[in-house]
């Protein structure tokens, strides 16, 4: 678990592999700015059960009120938590997720059919989805370099779980999603990376949201993708810290 920084607190909820380690660096930048809170995503057998682990991270922390920003899928649990929960949610942020309407493509249903025989080949595809946006969003080979090394070393020391992975895609809300957030009354922010480097969430599903979330805000990330939040930690934190410290 990640508590770091003071002031307003936030609540990051990490994407499918369900790491808040992956996030490190943007959960540097945050504490920066404020009381960043970020946890790795439990076992769940319905999507209210990984609603509830936001409940019990807040209480943990002894946290009433925070801001729920969700990275990708774990932008459906901030959505559904700020819906059920808006004597505890100050402002909702949604990081390139996908949208109610999402179906997996070809690709990722033979993931959700078969996860851990599919694994080595998603895995051996991974840095050609990932290097158009490490090249956009960092400058120079040396400090791309190190950004592989560094991240890779993050994944290393936190390893995804294929099976939890598949079964957290299968438990996305699908449409009813819509009405939840038609019900939403939190400040919100809608983040996505320019489209032509978002290879793992199309932006145009993300910006869905936008017309979804009564009053959303959206800001796009150029140079970036999917992992903006990562290859440029002090820009995403400054973005969603101020976001955050906003007046209400």
């Amino acid at each position: 678990m990640f508590d770091e920084g003071s002031g307003r607190p936030i609540v990051v909820i990490p994407g499918l592999q369900g790491r808040w380690e992956w996030m490190r660096p943007a959960l540097g930048a945050l504490s920066a700015r404020c009381r960043a809170i970020s946890y790795s995503l439990g076992a769940a057998r319905t999507f209210d059960e990984l609603v509830a682990q936001v409940d019990a991270v807040l209480d943990r922390c002894g946290v009433q009120t925070a801001a729920i920003c969700g990275v990708s899928f774990g932008g459906l649990v901030a959505v559904k938590y700020a819906a059920a929960r808006p004597e505890r949610t100050s402002a909702l942020i949604v990081v390139s997720t996908p949208s109610p309407a999402w179906t997996p493509s070809p690709v990722q249903a033979r993931y959700l059919a078969s996860p851990w025989r599919s694994t080595p080949a998603f895995l051996a595809s991974s840095p050609g989805r990932m290097w158009p946006e490490i090249a956009a969003a960092i400058d120079g080979w040396p400090s791309r370099l190190w950004f592989c090394a560094e991240h890779v070393g993050r994944i290393v020391a936190a390893p995804i779980v294929p099976a939890r992975m598949a079964a957290r895609m299968r438990l996305h809300p699908g449409v009813e999603l819509v009405a939840e957030c038609a019900r939403l009354r939190a400040r919100a922010l809608v983040i996505t990376g320019a489209p032509e480097l978002d290879h793992v969430v199309p932006a145009e599903s993300t910006r869905e949201f936008v017309k979804l979330i009564p009053g959303a805000r959206y800001t796009m990330m150029d140079r970036t993708g999917h992992i903006g939040l990562v290859t440029q930690p002090g820009r995403f934190g400054r973005i969603v810290g101020e976001f955050v410290n906003a007046s209400s």
